[in-house]
């Protein structure tokens, strides 16, 4: 249960970490990894030019809600949301129907242009569920920038091609993103063109994936593969049931010595899901590490956190 007097160390650690996000995009409050008491179902995004989105995703007490609303807008008055140009502060309600979203100070922009790793994105606010951006893969997408020099990079379930951008920006010799939504995909062209990149070296691909693996291959081999699923997508994919399909495939998919960056997003899944399958169904791809998550997504337990596992294809 969220409590009223737990809001203040809420708004003490987001005034803490808005002081050191200048105008990159940033997770500045993560209750849901269990980490504060009375917190468990809030977070807050900074999304620089002065927005700080909130977000609740369990319906709580009246007395929340006004205890929450009163404090933000004393925030709104203080020293610290003043220093940093704030001017928007919205609450969506991920818990309600269409995730309904209100602003309790100044005007919500339709979209915004946010600044990760010093690349641009463009957003979505008040929409829906998911703005456009998944913050907790902000080393992810690092990670792929400081290792894509000179490879050919299959995506998939692409969404708006984070990774991609990440992957261009690197250096990367082509990528091939694959997405059932192609309106997805249509931003991710869009996030490119923000940022200036040749897109004769990417690839758009709006298919369902398992009845694509024909396109898939045609454009391969690979020298990375990144396969970050939704846990579940009605009709098309569950997570425990359908990330097998994938592994079987990869010894046709990654060229020998090439890498394989495998994510779980699911908080009941263990990392040995992943670790355990791959040994099972593509035995010729090594373990190496499993990358760390942002310091601001702190969980309880690093199990029930977001999982990306690096794998390599080991030479015969």
């Amino acid at each position: 249960m969220m409590s009223p007097s737990s809001l203040p160390r809420f708004f003490d650690v987001i005034t803490e970490r808005l002081l050191e996000c200048g105008d990159e995009v940033r997770r500045v409050f993560h209750g849901r990894g269990r980490c504060y008491e009375g917190l468990e179902q809030i977070t807050a995004d900074w999304l620089g030019q002065g927005v700080l989105q909130i977000a609740i995703f369990k319906e709580a007490e009246p007395e929340f809600y006004e205890a929450l609303n009163t404090q933000v807008l004393a925030f709104s008055q203080s020293d610290v949301w003043k220093r940093i140009g704030g001017k928007t502060i919205s609450v969506q309600h991920r818990d309600r129907e269409g995730a309904m979203t209100e602003t309790l100070v100044g005007d919500m922009p339709v979209q915004i242009n946010v600044v990760e790793n010093s690349l641009t994105y463009k957003l979505d606010l008040g929409k829906r569920q998911n703005n456009g951006l998944f913050l907790d893969m902000r080393l992810g997408r690092q990670w792929v920038k400081d290792h894509a020099e000179g490879k050919r990079v299959l995506n998939l379930f692409a969404y708006t091609c984070g990774f991609s951008v990440a992957a261009i920006e690197g250096g990367a010799e082509k990528v091939v993103n694959l997405d059932m939504a192609k309106s997805s995909l249509s931003r991710g062209r869009e996030n490119h063109q923000l940022n200036q990149h040749d897109l004769s070296k990417v690839s758009f691909l709006g298919h369902e994936l398992f009845k694509s693996w024909g396109k898939v291959k045609k454009s391969g081999p690979y020298d990375l593969v990144i396969i970050d699923p939704p846990s579940f997508q009605k009709g098309s994919f569950a997570l425990t049931k359908d990330y097998a399909k994938i592994l079987r495939r990869l010894p046709e998919l990654v060229v020998e010595g090439g890498e394989v960056l495998a994510c779980v997003n699911s908080p009941d899944v263990l990392p040995s899901f992943l670790t355990d399958q791959m040994a099972e169904l593509a035995p010729a791809f090594v373990f190496e590490s499993r990358l760390e998550n942002p310091p601001e997504f702190e969980d309880i337990d690093t199990d029930s956190a977001l999982k990306v596992l690096h794998f390599t294809h080991k030479v015969q």
